[in-house]
């Protein structure tokens, strides 16, 4: 652009700031009605707000884990459940009392919604010989569970049969399950799942009731997703109402004043309003990490109207410090001259802060939009109902915030002017002390970002949520004292229909389990094999020696004909067996483990049945352990891409505010700093990154260089408008700027310190590492900064126009 266009666009610009702050008090009325209604009018979408407690909400559409699970739902059936771990007092899961207890909880399990299957200890299907033919039954008698003899006989048929122990009873016979699988029609996931979890909550009461002595934990994929849910309206019911007293608190505290505190809360509050409404116009979503949005809105857009609010009370306690003293004795502004001095500090503010407000705003929403990149759905909601509210924060403080305080009542007294005398020191001493802190500051960096590698990518999904969630309580004891949580789901082809009989198939099948079996991470395998076995036992007399698979295609394919004809309706092997019989599933329960763990378990299985499984001829893995495992890595690829973007929107936005390549691209590097500084301490205090802290860079580049802005808008201001030099430049942003820098810092690692407190680990570690580099970004701007100015802005001073 020439310089001959680019004047009158300054020129514009520079009118428009002028007169703004005059226009929003002329028409202060109109001004406020107009806003309180376009504001409800956007509110009024939270209408169509739903909440998801769909766990495969956090993946995208085209997801390889996400379809692979599909694939293997579409021919095994599904997966979700709800698991009951039935706990006897005693420890004895095959008394009188549990068993008793056991059948009626499968008896009734039938009558939960959409229940399809329900496997327990009492109703597995034992076989045994009977002259010639298999005789299949429950192993417990529903009607008498039996006497101590025959109590004894099913505790050691259980804890024997590999189809049970570990899985629907505990090794050392203490713990037995009872496994209901459900369908859920997909209509309307939320309900569905949660008339699944009360009924579900709701028998486990019954039995406690019924049975004294037995307790009941309750988990599954159901309960899992109905956790994401709990947390969502736990964070929504806790977190706001404390973040917006905590700010108001602060702001009441730093501000000193009620006026000015009412103004700037019912902005932030409109702005609130106003982002979840929209995100409810367009349809997205409330899910566990979204449920946060109005939280970070909350803080964020409170950064905007304290930078007006501070160079309002500046101005105006710098105009009273130079009016003659005929004021009141103690030191206030009489009442008329006070109306005149809050109309121009309102023009003025309006005039120095149009421009950074606008720009910061636009850097924090495009730090908060590049998380559409995210492979994770719900942080790209959280990033749009953000970027929404930093709109609509704007457009509020510049136009509701001006009217409503040139309404309010704002009193200064001249002698607070004082107060900047730490800010006027702090930059004194900057300037100072410029080399040093450049240099010291460039060896912390130095060190602490040699520390960034020690951060490892890794997750424990089960961990998301704290143990203050009935699900983790419940999942950590079954762990603990039953089974696995964690399944790893395997479809192993033979090939060609009907080829699961093969001996040589079910031979390579039953390696491939025993394997498995092997690995420490393995608590039970649920695998055909094992009831091929038992199966081929029971037509030879029930003769230990039998306990093998059958030796010919056709004795193999014989048995299962005569099991599956033998087995009740909602037992069949449909969970396992393809329809044309050409390939089998094989499930894995681990132990609770890390992404990493799961994903080089997994890789360690394929590898495993390449090189010694010749018969299998295709396998794939799927399942929700491994979506979730897989999806911390993809999310930080995709991340770089967005906060790359990011980056050099932020740089050209930049640029171009400032006029100055140099100085434009120099502003970045106390804003890349920060993240840099914040991920090295992680890595020496933490050490691991999940889904939520891949999202960290981008999200806080954007709210960073808010700070950053203002303090180069005062610069630059000083340079341009009264001619100083780099360091009396320096001064005054100090001076002006300082203040407003540090309220606005405290207030948003305030806001994000209570964020930390979630009992949602994707939100909590955001939480905690955003305000962590928001602290940094601080001291970044104040030390980093002014010494970076000094250094590279050594052009002499010049007015416009001279």
């Amino acid at each position: 652009m020439s310089r001959l266009t680019r004047k009158p666009i300054m020129q514009a610009v520079r009118g428009l700031e002028s007169r703004l702050g005059g226009w929003a008090i002329e028409r202060r009325r109109p001004i406020i009605a107009a806003a309180l209604v376009l504001a409800g009018i956007a509110a009024s979408g939270t209408a169509f707000l739903e909440f998801s407690a769909d766990d495969r909400i956090y993946f995208s559409k085209d997801n390889p884990q996400l379809l692979a699970s599909e694939a293997m739902e579409n021919t095994y059936g599904e997966t979700s459940n709800v698991f009951f771990a039935v706990v006897p007092e005693d420890r004895d899961a095959t008394s009188a009392l549990a068993l008793e207890a056991a059948v009626w909880l499968t008896e009734r399990s039938w009558q939960i919604p959409y229940a399809t299957r329900v496997d327990s200890l009492t109703n597995f299907q034992h076989s045994k010989a009977e002259q010639d033919d298999i005789l299949v039954r429950d192993l417990v008698d529903r009607a008498d569970p039996g006497d101590a003899d025959e109590r004894s006989r099913i505790r050691e048929i259980a804890l024997a049969e590999p189809l049970l122990a570990g899985r629907l009873i505990a090794r050392d016979g203490g713990v037995s399950g009872v496994n209901v699988t459900v369908a859920l029609p997909g209509e309307d996931k939320m309900r569905e799942g949660s008339r699944v979890a009360e009924f579900s909550y709701g028998l486990a009461d019954r039995v406690r009731q019924r049975f004294p002595g037995i307790d009941v934990r309750v988990t599954g994929l159901v309960i899992f997703n109905q956790a994401f849910l709990e947390v969502s309206l736990r964070d929504l019911q806790t977190l706001v109402p404390a973040t917006f007293a905590a700010m108001t608190l602060m702001l009441l505290f730093l501000t000193g004043g009620l006026g000015g505190t009412f103004a700037i809360m019912l902005v932030v509050a409109l702005s609130v309003m106003a982002a979840v409404g929209l995100g409810g116009w367009v349809g997205l979503p409330m899910t566990g990490p979204s449920a946060i949005a109005p939280v970070v809105v909350l803080t964020v857009a409170i950064a905007s109207c304290v930078h007006i609010f501070s160079s309002l009370v500046h101005t105006m306690q710098s105009d009273a410090s130079r009016m003659p003293a005929d004021r009141s004795t103690d030191g206030s502004v009489p009442p008329s001259e006070d109306d005149e001095l809050k109309r121009n500090a309102i023009v003025e503010a309006m005039r120095v802060n149009l421009q950074p407000v606008f720009l910061a705003c636009l850097t924090t929403a495009f730090g908060f939009l590049s998380m559409n990149f995210s492979e994770v759905p719900p942080l790209r909601h959280l990033g749009t109902f953000v970027a929404f509210g930093v709109g609509a924060a704007f457009v509020l403080s510049v136009t509701l915030l001006p009217a409503l305080l040139s309404l309010l009542p704002i009193r200064v007294r001249a002698t607070r002017y004082r107060r900047d005398a730490a800010m006027v020191a702090l930059g004194e001493f900057v300037i100072r002390w410029r080399r040093a802190l450049g240099w010291g500051f460039g060896a912390i960096a130095i060190a602490l970002v040699a520390s960034i590698p020690r951060n490892e990518l890794n997750d424990v999904f089960l961990h998301y949520f704290d143990e203050s969630i009935e699900f983790r309580r419940d999942a950590d004891f079954t762990v603990e004292n039953l089974t696995g949580i964690y399944t790893m789901e395997y479809a192993l082809a033979s090939g060609e229909p009907g080829g699961i009989v093969d001996p040589a198939y079910l031979s390579d099948l039953a390696a491939f389990a025993e394997w498995y079996r092997a690995q420490p991470e393995t608590i039970h395998v649920n695998v055909i094999t094992d009831t091929f076995r038992r199966l081929n036992k029971s037509m030879h007399g029930d003769d230990p020696a039998e306990y093998r698979l059958p030796e010919s295609l056709e004795l193999a394919a014989q048995y299962l004909l005569l099991y599956e004809l033998s087995l009740p309706f909602g037992l069949d092997l449909g969970n396992q067996i393809a329809v044309d019989k050409s390939a089998t599933r094989m499930t894995v329960a681990t132990r609770t483990l890390s992404s990493n763990e799961v994903i080089a378990l997994d890789r360690r299985a394929l590898r495993w049945l390449a090189d010694h499984a010749p018969n299998i001829v295709r396998a794939e893995s799927a399942g929700g352990t491994l979506m979730f495992a897989h999806l911390g890595r993809r999310n930080i690829v995709a991340m770089l891409l967005g906060t790359t973007i990011a980056l050099v929107g932020i740089s050209f936005v930049l640029v171009l505010a400032l006029r100055s390549l140099r100085l434009g691209l120099a502003s970045l590097v106390p804003n890349l700093v920060p993240g840099a500084l914040g991920f090295g301490i992680w890595g020496l205090t933490v050490g691991e990154v999940g889904v939520s802290l891949s999202m960290v860079s981008a999200m806080t580049l954007g709210i960073v260089v808010d700070d950053t802005v203002h303090f180069l808008s005062k610069y630059r201001r000083a340079r341009r408008e009264l001619g100083c030099a780099s360091p009396d430049a320096v001064r005054i942003a100090f001076r002006t700027v300082g203040r407003a820098l540090l309220t606005t810092s405290l207030v948003l690692v305030a806001g994000f310190v209570v964020v930390s407190l979630s009992s949602f680990e994707i939100n909590s570690g955001m939480g905690k590492l955003t305000a962590l580099v928001i602290a940094l970004a601080l001291f970044a701007d104040f030390f980093l900064l002014p010494p970076l100015l000094m250094k590279i802005d050594t052009a002499p001073a010049t007015k416009d126009g001279d």
